[in-house]
C-alpha cells in the first residue's frame, strides 16, 4: 500500500511562507525627523519560546552577547486536513517525461498554520514591522510556488492571516526588552 516518495512538499511550502517575510526594515528616527537608522529585521525559523528563553537569559541591553532586536521568527505548528477542497480519496498528478513515461504525485489537501512572531524592544518598532504585512493580507495573499521539484505544476496558494496577538510586559524595570507580537498565518496547499 506504502510505497517510499519524497518531493519536499511541506519543506518547500515553509520556506515559501518565510520568504515573504524576509525584507522587513525599520528606521529610526530622530526628533528632527532625520533618518538616523536602517535595520533589516532578521527572520529565522524556530519556535517563540526558543527566542524568549534568550531573551530572559540574557536581560542586560548592553551585554555584547545578547540577541539583537529587532527579530522576527516563524513556525510551521500544525497541519489539518481540509475536506472542502477534496476532490477524491487521493489525486495524483502526473506529469509526461520522455519517452512515454510519467512522474506520478501524490497530493492531498491540507492546511498548513504558522506563527510570526515579531521581538522588539519598543512599541513603535513593532507598528512599522506589522504597518509593513497588514496591507497584504485582506485577509489574504496568494502566492504562486511550484510544490515539487522538477515538476512543471504550478499552484496557487493562499496565505491567510488569522489575527494578531500582542504581548507588551511592563513589568521589570525600564532596560528590558519588552515587546512580542505574534500573527498566525494559515496557507491551504
Amino acid at each position: 500500500m506504502f510505497e517510499y516518495f519524497y518531493n519536499e512538499i511541506l519543506r518547500r511550502t515553509i520556506i515559501s511562507f518565510g520568504t515573504l517575510f524576509n525584507d522587513i526594515s525599520i528606521k529610526h528616527e530622530d526628533s528632527s525627523d532625520n533618518v538616523v537608522s536602517v535595520v533589516k529585521v532578521p527572520l529565522a525559523y524556530g519556535p517563540t519560546q526558543k527566542f524568549l528563553a534568550r531573551l530572559e537569559q540574557s536581560p542586560d541591553l548592553n551585554k555584547p552577547f545578547a540577541i539583537t532586536l529587532p527579530r522576527m521568527a516563524f513556525e510551521f505548528t500544525g497541519l489539518t486536513y481540509d475536506p472542502n477542497r477534496a476532490i477524491s480519496t487521493q489525486t495524483d498528478l502526473y506529469e509526461s517525461l520522455p519517452p512515454n513515461s510519467a512522474r506520478k504525485v501524490k497530493w492531498t489537501p491540507y492546511n498548513f498554520d504558522f506563527d510570526l512572531s515579531i521581538f522588539v524592544r519598543n512599541t513603535e518598532d513593532g507598528t512599522q514591522i506589522v504597518e509593513q504585512i497588514l496591507p497584504y493580507f485582506q485577509p489574504e495573499y496568494n502566492v504562486t510556488i511550484t510544490p515539487v521539484a522538477g515538476f512543471n505544476y504550478k499552484q496557487d496558494v493562499s496565505v491567510i492571516l488569522g489575527g494578531i496577538s500582542i504581548d507588551d510586559q511592563y513589568e521589570g524595570d525600564f532596560t528590558e526588552r519588552r515587546v512580542l507580537q505574534t500573527l498566525f498565518f494559515r496557507t491551504h496547499m
